[in-house]
């Protein structure tokens, strides 16, 4: 009992130690504004927030989480075939797939999925 305690002393102090080190060393030497400033995905912070922002960026962002969830959803599919049986199976493959489908055909029918004019 005395050795299992000792040894996660040990591993406490020696964590400890390395977490200062680790901090003492990470500090920022050089301050200067580029490095003081946030990063906001090449916007300028120091500028004007009501600058106009592009909706396209956004739409596919949108769509983009939309057919990855999708896929998701497609990935236990694969894990049930030993479960049930192939006909079942393949129709809700396919039953889900045409949704997709359709979706994405409503989607570039509507032109959300156009870049340029």
């Amino acid at each position: 009992m005395y050795i299992v305690l000792m040894v996660v002393v040990i591993t406490f102090l020696v964590s400890c130690l390395v977490m200062i080190i680790a901090s003492i060393l990470s500090k920022k030497t050089i301050m200067d504004r580029e490095k003081n400033s946030p990063y906001e995905c090449g916007f300028d912070p120091k500028g004007s927030a009501r600058l106009p922002f592009s909706l396209r960026f956004f739409l596919i962002a949108v769509i983009f989480l939309i057919f990855d969830v999708e896929i998701t959803l497609l990935l236990p599919l694969a894990w049930i075939v030993n479960i049930t049986d192939i006909f079942s199976w393949g129709m809700t493959g396919l039953f889900f797939i045409v949704i997709l489908l359709f979706g994405l055909y409503y989607e570039w029918v509507q032109g959300a999925l156009e870049w340029s004019n």
